[in-house]
């Protein structure tokens, strides 16, 4: 019987270790995170899953740090995820830095320019609207959104921020509606792929913590799914750029 407690311990003990391990390496080495809308098509998909580096964007390293840690700032054409400016406690995004401090952003007739500059995005940007016109949006509001959406600055990027848009610039509510995002609200750098599914996910908001065992009860078994809801192999471990 006193064995048997012996192993139980030894048991419950790993487990801790392990779970306080995992909670520390998702908060500061790699995180998890799903699309769940348009606005990074065709880039990133509804029901990609991907791998965040948490640790990229550390303190402004050293000349030390520089050289023996991958340590570095936000760079122009990485897609960062970040607490949401919006909802910043419980709901993070994913888009795509275009603009660095004291970049000159400016968008005419849909086309992005940086410090007067026209970009070539076209690697990565499209432009799929989103169907019809939405039912809760006064027209009037839609029109200006519309006009926000394709005519845009001349805008300053301010010291410690960044401006960001999705790669589908027809359907992303981003920095050209919200403004410049905080460094301090960068959460980490999308690296991979680690499985996608054919399928909607939710919105991103934390649902607590039932929401959540369900959730990876149906990651788990929707890996093996096929049908309508099968999982799209060949994005599995794509690189994200």
């Amino acid at each position: 019987m006193a064995q048997d407690r012996h192993i139980a311990r030894e048991y419950l003990e790993a487990l801790i270790i392990a779970a306080i391990f995992l909670q520390f390496a998702n908060t500061f080495v790699v995180q998890t995170y799903f699309i769940p809308s348009g606005s990074m098509e065709k880039t990133l998909l509804i029901g990609d899953h991907l791998f965040v580096n948490r640790f990229i964007y550390g303190p402004a390293p050293t000349a030390l740090e520089h050289t023996l840690l991958p340590l570095r700032q936000v760079r122009r054409g990485d897609i960062v995820v970040f607490r949401s400016k919006e909802n910043p406690a419980h709901t993070d995004v994913v888009k795509r830095c275009v603009g660095t401090p004291g970049d000159v952003i400016r968008v005419v007739d849909k086309r992005l320019f940086i410090n007067g500059k026209a970009v070539n995005d076209s690697a990565y940007a499209i432009h799929d609207p989103p169907a019809g016109t939405p039912e809760h949006v006064p027209p009037d509001y839609y029109l200006r959104q519309l006009a926000t959406r394709d005519y845009f600055g001349p805008f300053t990027v301010p010291p410690d921020s960044y401006f960001c848009m999705g790669d589908n610039r027809d359907n992303s509510w981003d920095s050209r509606f919200w403004g410049e995002l905080p460094a301090s609200y960068v959460l980490g750098r999308a690296f991979a792929i680690y499985w996608s599914v054919e399928d909607e996910t939710s919105d991103g908001s934390w649902q607590g913590w039932g929401s959540k065992i369900v959730e990876l009860g149906q990651k788990a078994v929707g890996i093996f799914e096929i049908g309508p809801k099968k999982t799209r192999w060949n994005r599995t471990f794509r690189i994200v750029r």
